[in-house]
């Protein structure tokens, strides 16, 4: 009795551990994304800094349009660290308020997305089988 719940006590302790290691996934258009985001036509952004940060040298002969980012406030704070986590060392940054981009773009964003969906949608209807 003492083997089989020591076997039932094992097997929910790995149960459990491979339960906390579950991994989440965020993309751009949801609240908590970090990273590039392409402004195009939507409001203007609220920045943190008016004028783009460069690390590093930019490789020569190449010109680069400024990344909008949105970076965990350490990330901006200490970007000479960060700059390699979102491929942007050389290039012109600037980092976009989370405010901004959680109360601005995310709806935007949505909406635009869903707008895109509902063409999509309703572009094709009567177009199945037996419709002429």
């Amino acid at each position: 009795m003492k083997h089989f719940l020591f076997i039932i006590m094992i097997t929910f302790v790995a149960v459990s551990a491979h339960a906390a290691d579950v991994g989440v996934s965020i993309s751009v258009g949801q609240p908590g994304f970090y990273g590039s985001i392409d402004i195009g036509d939507f409001p203007r952004p609220e920045l943190i800094n008016p004028t783009p940060i460069i690390i590093g040298p930019p490789p020569r002969h190449v010109e680069y349009e400024p990344l909008y980012l949105v970076v965990p406030p350490g990330h901006a704070k200490h970007w000479s660290k960060h700059c390699s986590e979102y491929n942007a060392c050389g290039r012109p940054v600037y980092f976009v308020s989370e405010k901004w981009y959680n109360d601005c773009y995310v709806p935007e964003y949505r909406a635009r997305a869903n707008k895109g969906h509902q063409k999509h949608k309703n572009g094709n209807q009567g177009h199945g089988k037996g419709h002429k």
